[in-house]
Formats: structure tokens, sequence, C-alpha cells
């Protein structure tokens, strides 16, 4: 194992200039990409009513949305790393960040500009799937991408600093995404919301996604000269090369992804099934715990640039194993019980995800660190985070709803278990 993380010099690469262009170039763009993502999310409701109306004759229309709801982004995610991370090995992390925001941006305008059912009949429904398949790619190629990019980006000695911007920008994305969702709900009426109003973020995030890309345009390739000359690797090369790599981000990747899903997605939904929290209290809590959240990320990134990363992923992996279970059997009907519970999450997750994008390029040698990080981490988020809230509803539905606590602890138990074995990585030199 000491053997993967072993980090030698780097002389060939190019010079750390303009280091706040560089990060801002790529958390503007994250950012722009998951507000994206989430705006979907925050209203499913609105789209569900326009594409998928209730007593549909057509059989294809149930199905088509419990597809385009539930799998397609998620499913798309590791396809979208690979691709994506072979486009920033074979031409560079600029080039596949420009690709990403773009892809991103028209299925965002797609989104937008999907026909009713009632215009186009069935027709609706595939143009939406086909939107969030596009979606679901350019995510998945964007966390490969901006992890390379950011971590290549930082001078000596910041970057976990720099890695816990990944999480800063995601994390402004999705409260942005929720504001103005908020917003267009309060401001317009019923009838115009399920007419036109549901349609303006996506159209407004495809406008986003031309900022995003002018400027990363003007960003600075992070590749070096002698790997732009180097023969280009295959699209698996990563994989086939690297495969105790691949799995090894697998290992570093399931606790992190079940606990952050849990605590920044699913947590309001579990409280208001398992606790009889109110809605709306529900709601309000996740949104101050995850401005909180956004906040934490710089100090756990300079802490682990100062103290190492592997105390901050135990921090976070024993944290979880052995709280998860009090935490989420404390939630009660009370906004201020919730609240304490997702803020104690969210500091112990701040633990891995400050760092994750570090860790994770710190893994794999230059020639393949995009593909090699994306493929592996975006299936295991696929197959660990995106599955957490049916898990959930699962156990409930099963009539053993306390067990789902016991889930995400054995997870990121077997993750410590991971960090255990990890050599320290914080003060070395990336590998070529």
């Amino acid at each position: 194992m000491v053997a993967i993380m072993t980090v030698t010099p780097h002389p060939g690469a190019p010079p750390t200039q303009r280091p706040v262009r560089q990060l801002f170039a790529a958390s503007v763009g994250n950012a722009v990409e998951w507000y994206d993502w989430y705006a979907y999310t925050f209203l499913a409701t609105y789209i569900a009513g326009a594409v998928f109306p209730k007593g549909a004759d057509n059989s294809l229309v149930p199905l088509l949305s419990t597809f385009a709801v539930f799998a397609v982004g998620f499913f798309m995610r590791p396809v979208g790393g690979l691709l994506m991370g072979a486009i920033a090995d074979r031409h560079g992390r600029r080039s596949a960040l420009t690709v990403t925001i773009l892809l991103m941006g028209g299925s965002s305008l797609l989104v937008g500009l999907t026909p009713t059912y009632a215009a186009v009949g069935v027709l609706s429904p595939v143009v939406l799937v086909l939107a969030r398949l596009l979606q679901g790619l350019s995510v998945g190629g964007e966390f490969a991408a901006s992890t390379t990019f950011l971590v290549e980006s930082a001078r000596p000695g910041r970057r976990g600093l720099f890695s816990s911007f990944q999480y800063v920008s995601t994390t402004a994305g999705q409260l942005l995404a929720s504001g103005i969702a908020t917003l267009l709900v309060d401001t317009l009426d019923e009838g115009r919301m399920d007419g036109w109003g549901w349609r303006v973020p996506f159209v407004l995030g495809a406008v986003l996604s031309l900022v995003g890309f002018w400027i990363r345009r003007g960003a600075r390739e992070t590749r070096s000269e002698e790997q732009r000359r180097a023969p280009r690797p295959g699209l698996v090369e990563g994989v086939r090369r690297h495969p105790r790599e691949s799995l090894l981000i697998c290992g570093i990747t399931m606790g992190g992804t079940i606990a952050y899903y849990t605590w920044t997605s699913y947590l309001p939904t579990y409280a208001a099934l398992n606790a009889g929290v109110d809605t709306s209290d529900a709601l309000l809590a996740g949104t101050i715990s995850l401005a909180f959240f956004g906040l934490l990320q710089p100090l756990g990134g300079l802490l682990s640039d100062r103290f190492g990363r592997r105390p901050l992923l135990l921090f976070f992996g024993l944290g979880f194993a052995l709280s998860s279970v009090p935490l989420l059997h404390a939630l009660r009907d009370s906004f201020a019980v919730l609240l304490l519970v997702q803020c104690a999450g969210m500091v112990l997750l701040t633990g891995f995800t400050s760092i994750s994008a570090a860790v994770n390029a710190e893994v794999f040698p230059a020639r393949v660190r995009a593909a090699g990080i994306g493929f592996p981490y975006s299936l295991t988020v696929a197959a660990f985070g995106g599955t957490a809230p049916y898990v959930g509803t699962l156990f409930k539905e099963l009539g053993h709803a306390g067990a789902f606590p016991w889930y995400v602890a054995a997870l990121c138990l077997g993750s410590s278990l991971v960090y255990l074995r990890l050599p320290e990585t914080a003060h070395g030199e990336l590998r070529r």
C-alpha cells in the first residue's frame, strides 16, 4: 500500500502562477455545475406535473418518470468520470473543464425548454431523460477534471486548502439553486409556477454556464510539458494498470459518500418520516446546516496541510462510525434538536469532504490521474451515495427504520480501516 501512495517530485510541472485565478476558475464552474444539478431536485414536483401528468394513459410515462428521477443521473456519473477524465488526461484539464460546463449548460437549457406532455405526448419525458443523462455525464466528469485541476494548481503545502473548495463551490451551487427555487415559489402563483416559472432556473443555469466557460478559458493548464509530449493514455488505462489504486479510491469514498448524502440531502426527509419533524422546519434546518458546512471546508483543508490527511480522515470515519446511531436516534419533533444533529454531522463530515480531492489526487500518477479518480469515485458514489435515500426508505417500509443508522456506521467503519493503512501524503510532492 505504501508503494501506491509514494509521491515523487514533479519537476516538469508548470509554474504555479495565478493560483487565485486557478481556484476561481475551478470553483465558479463547479458551483454552476451543481446549481444545475440541484435545481432539478428542488423543482422535481413542478417538472413532474408538466412532463409526467397524473392519469396519463401511455404506460411508458410512469416508467420513464421513475427512470428519469431516480436512476438516470447517477447511472451516467461513472461514465462521465471515465470519459471526461480521459479527455483531461489526453487533452488537458482545462479542455475537460470547458467541455463539462458547456455540456451542463446545454443539458440545463434542454430541461428548461422541454415541451409539456400535453403538447408532444411521450416525447416530453424522452427529452427530459436525455437532458438528465447529459447532466449526469457532466457532473461525473466535472469531479474528475476539477479535482485534478484544483490540486495540481495549488502551491506546495496548500493542496488541502485548494481541495476544500471542491465542496465550498458544490455547497454554494446547492444553496443558490435552493434560494432561487424558493424565491420563485414565494413570488409566483401556482398557475405561473406550473406553466413557466419552473423553467426559469434552468435557462438561468445555461447563461451561468457560459459565464463559467469564459472564466475557465482563461485558466492555466496544469499538465506539464513532459506530460503533453508523452503518449496519450488509453480510455481505461487507469483502472487496468492501477487496479489497487482504483479499489483504494472506492474504499476512501464509500463511507464519505453515504455520510454526505445522508446529512446533506436525505436527513430532512429521514427526520420527517421517523421523528415527525415538520417538513418546513426540516428544510430550514438543512439550509442553515449546509451554509455552516460550506464555511467549515477551508478550515479542514488548512488543518490537513499542517497536520496531515490521515488524522482528518480518521476523525471523520471513526466519528461517524461511533456517532451515526446515537445522532440519528436522538432525532425528535424539535427544530433545535434536528439543527444540532445536522451541524454535529457536518463537523465530522468536513474531515472527509474538505480533503477528498487532495487525497484522491495523491493516489494516482499524473498521466491517468483524472480518469483514474473519476471512474471509481463516481461508481462508488452511485452505489452508496445515490442509493442512500432509497435504502433508508426501504428500511422504513420493512419496519426496520432503526437499521439505517447502523448501515451508515458500518460503511464509515469500513472506510476507517482503509484510512488506518494510508501513508501520509500531505507534505510530499504529487506523483508524476
